[in-house]
């Protein structure tokens, strides 16, 4: 059935009003007590909520690692030993770990040979390069003979598990499954043993499919193309200019060597932090915890990134040929999600561009066809450091990113000079309170809030405060941030033009 005007206002209205309803009648203080927390000896974090409506939990480990956090030579490393993460312990994935570490030691040494003649560039020994390509392939197949692939993952399928997966992003890796609840102890036991004694197993196989994950997303992908130079053009000091996926060049250099630092670095308990939140007890969980996971030592924490990026001086401007349609991408330079100023930021990009009701639809998709699509959001690549509100849009056939741009600074315009009124207010602020609320229809949306949360702000319990913050938010308050953030001498913008080749 087609909606008219008056059904879809009545419609958006309706939705309105079932979501402050929903809000009203959802009681912070009530989850808050449900939530148990506790700190082992060697710093690792342990995070419990207590949900009875069903005989299972979700799992989450959370590393406070991102690859902001990411060395030189090795960008992308966070991803990396994600994927390395799910490749077993010294007692699950092989079928002989005494030869088969010997076997992985002998491939290393090899493969260092390699890396250093290779980064010779021109002046580099072809003739040793093939030569130690050559007993490289052969000393990883032999250490490869002795693996029992997907061995970890294959376990907690044969228990009962569902939904083992991870992601690392710019700021965090966090690793998750759920389980019957009376399995507790075996995500304990499994969870604790492979940031006890990993094994980087398949590392130079693993390299490979990661290589390729950047090929298909980037390289491959022309809104990835755009994306990665606008964040190399918005960033000059700070690592958020870096690709979570890493630099070829850096991916293809991999080393077991560089993963292995890289985990003694930023897996210690103290970076840590596991949540449990389904039908379990606080106290059982935290016994597990401390008779698992006490077994890793301590280690301290590593320091909290130094870098910051200095003020704009003016407008960063990019336009890069593709023979793709064009796309373009906008972006002001914004605080941290723990700012007083975000929640504002957050609730003007909101009007600005989230959705069908947003002023940018409605100008550019809908009203003049300028956009086949359009939108803003906000923390982009992070949030845990200062970072970026971006607006993006794809012109619609024969049109321009010029007619597109034009149209987007007249609504940021319009935010600076006029306050939104009451009415759309409320609604803001009623998306960004139903939104927030969705979290907490599953165990793991609760888990990964409260693991985020711990890490961004240091409490979990500044995940119940989120309300308030939204609340607090005044008209003045977005217009204000508007014309403190949304200049001209603070903006990054990147577009693609369609090349003639």
């Amino acid at each position: 059935m087609r909606r008219t005007p008056v059904s879809a206002a009545l419609t958006l209205v309706a939705s309105l009003c079932v979501a402050a309803s929903s809000v009203a009648a959802f009681d912070m203080s009530k989850l808050t007590d449900q939530v148990y927390d506790t700190t082992l000896a060697n710093g690792l974090k342990v995070i419990v909520m207590e949900r009875r409506d069903a005989p299972v939990a979700t799992f989450v480990t959370w590393a406070n690692v991102g690859s902001v956090d990411d060395p030189k030579e090795y960008t992308g490393m966070a991803h990396m030993f994600e994927h390395m993460a799910f490749k077993g312990t010294e007692t699950i994935g092989s079928s002989d770990i005494e030869a088969e570490l010997k076997l992985i030691a002998y491939e290393d040494s090899i493969y260092m040979e390699l890396r250093q003649e290779r980064t010779k560039g021109r002046l580099a020994d072809s003739a040793r390069i093939a030569e130690l390509e050559a007993a490289f392939n052969e000393a990883r197949d032999a250490a490869y003979e002795l693996v029992v692939p997907n061995e970890f993952g294959n376990i907690v399928d044969r228990e009962g598990g569902v939904g083992l997966n991870a992601f690392t992003s710019a700021d965090a890796t966090a690793y998750f499954f759920s389980l019957p609840s009376n399995k507790a102890e075996l995500w304990m036991a499994m969870e604790s043993e492979r940031f006890l004694t990993p094994v980087l197993r398949e590392m130079y196989q693993e390299r490979d499919v990661v290589a390729e994950e950047r090929r298909m997303r980037t390289e491959s992908n022309p809104i990835g193309r755009v994306v990665e130079e606008f964040l190399a053009l918005a960033f000059k000091a700070h690592p958020y200019g870096i690709p979570i996926v890493g630099h070829m060049s850096d991916i293809m250099n991999y080393s077991r060597t560089g993963a292995m630092a890289f985990y003694e670095k930023y897996y210690a308990p103290s970076n840590l932090s596991v949540v449990a939140v389904g039908d379990v007890d606080h106290d059982d969980i935290f016994a597990l915890a401390s008779k698992y996971w006490d077994r890793i030592p301590y280690r301290p924490a590593p320091a909290r990134m130094s870098t910051v990026e200095p003020e704009q001086l003016g407008e960063r401007r990019m336009v890069i040929e593709d023979p793709s349609q064009p796309i373009y991408i906008a972006g002001w330079h914004v605080p941290e999600i723990t700012h007083p100023d975000r929640p504002a930021i957050d609730a003007m990009l909101d009007y600005l561009g989230s959705g069908r009701t947003s002023l940018l639809y409605k100008n550019l998709v809908k009203e003049k066809k300028l956009a086949v699509d359009v939108g803003a959001f906000g923390g982009f690549p992070g949030d845990k450091y200062p970072g970026l509100a971006a607006v993006y849009a794809i012109p619609s056939q024969g049109q321009t990113n010029s007619e597109c741009e034009e149209q987007i600074l007249v609504e940021v315009e319009r935010l600076r000079n006029e306050l939104v009124s009451a009415e759309a207010l409320e609604g803001i602020k009623a998306r960004a309170k139903a939104s927030f609320i969705n979290n907490f229809n599953s165990n793991q949306g609760i888990a990964l809030q409260l693991g985020g949360y711990q890490q961004l702000w240091g409490d979990w319990r500044e995940l119940f405060g989120e309300l308030d913050r939204i609340n607090a938010v005044t008209a003045e308050d977005i217009q204000r941030v508007t014309n403190k953030y949304f200049t001209e001498k603070n903006r990054v913008v990147v577009m693609s033009e369609t090349s003639q080749s």
